[in-house]
């Protein structure tokens, strides 16, 4: 991959760690965390796998 292309992927990688992390600050202030802990601890899989992908794009990237 070229840089730019490293640099496409890692902006959109962005784009859903931040849409995930808004829609898990959303469960935890109206209680869905605890309603709903499946659904909860689905978004926590897809942030933590968002942001280690990112970081493997970011290391490629650089080296």
């Amino acid at each position: 991959m070229k840089p730019d292309e490293y640099q496409q992927v890692i902006d959109e990688l962005q784009v859903v760690i931040d849409d995930t992390q808004r829609t898990i600050d959303r469960f935890e202030a109206t209680g869905m965390d605890e309603q709903m802990p499946g659904d909860y601890e689905k978004l926590l899989d897809i942030l933590d796998g968002a942001v280690k992908q990112q970081r493997e794009h970011v290391m490629a990237m650089l080296g």
